[in-house]
């Protein structure tokens, strides 16, 4: 397929895991990708695995307004376009609120949820003109609670009903605003669990597919809700979860 031929598609958290699945598969579909992260030799790893294009590194923490705005006139100075934002970024902080300092909850929220709102800030101008789409990384945590996980919750839950509002406020203008909300996925936020089987398997249970999800399963719904195949799409919070978000949370019967 090349869905995505001529577009410039901007990707944040490009380094690793989803993101770097992402910006593979908008290359193999003909998209010119704006890496952005904020560890340059990750983002080159990434670069050096895409198809051959036009394609572009931006080292960057989007925690920062002052360099996401530097960002966004990059972007704009090299292609003179944007039309996917694609805000990936995150962390993950794990405790019960008397557990967490602070500071840890401050980190999460500059990232997790001042990131998006960042990028969305200084990147909607252009979108305006290509009449672009947002996709929002947000997650399955996003849209119901998990225990130990309240203040990444949190985050995600902004994320999700934000994504609904941008929705209906650039809708007229022809901009859609969609999230993809993964559940249990491999990456490097998962590297720790990878070799605890007995772990894994009471995730697995909890999944009707009975297994974990890849990037490129997460890739795949990001590069379907940012194309024209989805054109009539906006303000969904789409999860791409195995299935988890239609049990009760059970978990298999023997």
């Amino acid at each position: 397929m090349s869905r995505f031929t001529g577009k410039v598609v901007v990707i944040t958290g490009a380094g690793s895991g989803i993101g770097e699945a992402a910006a593979k598969r908008f290359a193999d579909e003909g998209a010119s990708v704006v890496l952005v992260g904020r560890t340059e030799n990750k983002l080159e790893t990434t670069l050096a695995s895409l198809s051959k294009g036009d394609h572009l590194v931006v080292p960057c923490d989007v925690s920062e307004a002052e360099q996401v705005k530097s960002l966004a006139e990059s972007v704009q100075d090299k292609y003179g376009r944007v039309d996917v934002l694609v805000n990936n970024a995150g962390v993950v902080v794990q405790g019960r609120i008397h557990e967490i300092e602070l500071d840890d909850w401050k980190k999460l929220m500059k990232v997790d949820l001042d990131g998006v709102f960042h990028c969305v800030h200084y990147f909607v101008p252009a979108l305006l003109k290509t009449k672009g789409n947002i996709v929002n990384i947000s997650s399955v945590s996003g849209l119901g609670g998990d225990w130990g996980m309240s203040v990444y919750n949190a985050a995600k839950g902004a994320v999700t009903n934000f994504t609904r509002s941008l929705a209906m406020d650039y809708g007229a203008d022809n901009v859609r605003v969609n999230a993809i909300c993964p559940g249990f996925t491999l990456t490097d936020l998962t590297e720790d669990m990878k070799d605890d089987q007995e772990l894994l398997n009471k995730f697995y249970d909890r999944i009707p597919l009975r297994r974990a999800g890849e990037p490129e399963d997460i890739a795949s719904a990001i590069a379907f809700i940012a194309s024209d195949d989805a054109r009539y799409i906006t303000g969904v919070n789409l999860p791409v979860d195995g299935g988890i978000t239609a049990s009760n949370g059970q978990p298999k019967q023997a």
